[in-house]
């Protein structure tokens, strides 16, 4: 929902609520899920690790972040996220004023991102007879995603078998190296870039993956990842606007495993950023991190299912939530 319409010198009517002030259009993004449930913009900033992770950057307190997002055929540009005023944000397009159809493009891939179309009051309302997570009514729960699902399903893949400081050295190397510059962003740096396409990465050859990005055995996976995309074999993005009646849960957990380096854990993970949560994201933190609040020096993986088995299809979602709490509070 935008809220006001502007004129700037020259020009016919443009997209409502986007404003043009020197180098900076802005436009105001209302904080309400299609259910009429709340959103709480910080805790989404801070719903999951990725947002660390460039095209995204964010501020040293997390309560705002910029990613550099394709607008079109145009070069990339840069936005920032903000608190406004009450239940909306603020969504700025650095640099020079953008047009109106870039802005109505950045404006829905913003709201993407944000998952403001997701629906999340079935959740709530199971969540709000659990003590433990009756909490996340008050607009938690939207997991911020990536504007691609190649992005996400790229990223995942360089999360396995490695510690989290191996997985910011590959994708600032393969954002910096092979994202596209916007305009006015530094000439160093994954900053100011937006994602690699498909087809970049597959033109990236073997020693760039070996050499530069340090990908170890995935740069082969990311490689044919990006080709299959790039020759029109496999459409990723197909799976992001399918319905669980099109593709059910299990068929697109099939699917996805048999993509090249995805197997059980990077399955449910990208399920995760899909907004499919009947998996739960069983790995090395996890595990440990759900004990110790439970006060427990190890729980099975069945015990851990049965505790969120209640909520059904946002299972998952449950379980992320219940061990995330702290990041934010």
């Amino acid at each position: 929902m935008l809220d006001v319409d502007v004129r700037q010198p020259g020009e016919g009517s443009r997209l409502a609520g986007a404003t043009a002030d020197g180098k900076v259009t802005s436009f105001d993004l209302r904080l309400r899920g299609p259910g009429g449930e709340p959103v709480d913009l910080i805790r989404t900033l801070n719903s999951h690790g990725f947002v660390d992770l460039p095209p995204m950057r964010p501020s040293a307190d997390y309560r705002s972040v910029e990613l550099t997002l394709r607008a079109g055929r145009g070069r990339p540009r840069t936005v920032r996220i903000a608190a406004s005023r009450a239940g909306h944000a603020r969504v700025s397009i650095l640099g020079t004023p953008a047009s109106e159809r870039a802005t109505a493009r950045l404006v829905a891939t913003v709201r993407h991102v944000l998952r403001l179309d997701a629906d999340l009051s079935a959740f709530y309302e199971a969540a709000s007879g659990d003590p433990d997570l009756a909490w996340v009514t008050s607009g938690a729960g939207r997991m911020v995603q990536s504007p691609t699902v190649f992005e996400d399903v790229v990223k995942t893949i360089c999360t396995t078998n490695c510690t989290w400081s191996a997985t910011t050295r590959m994708v600032h190397a393969i954002v910096e190296h092979l994202g596209e510059r916007a305009p006015g962003s530094e000439p160093h740096g994954p900053w100011g870039r937006a994602f690699p396409t498909p087809a970049t990465m597959a033109e990236a050859g073997e020693s760039f993956y070996r050499d530069v990005a340090r990908t170890g055995y995935r740069g082969a996976y990311l490689q044919q990842l990006a080709r299959s995309i790039d020759r029109g074999e496999l459409d990723l993005e197909a799976f992001a606007t399918a319905t669980a009646e099109e593709l059910s849960d299990q068929e697109l957990e099939d699917r996805l495993l048999a993509l090249p380096g995805v197997g059980p854990y990077a399955a449910a993970h990208i399920m995760m950023t899909l907004g499919r949560y009947h998996r739960l994201i069983l790995d090395s933190w996890t595990r440990p991190t759900f004990a110790k609040k439970v006060g427990r020096a190890k729980v099975s993986d069945a015990g851990i299912e049965r505790r969120f088995r209640r909520y059904g299809p946002y299972a998952g979602l449950a379980f992320w939530l219940y061990l995330t709490r702290d990041w934010v509070d």
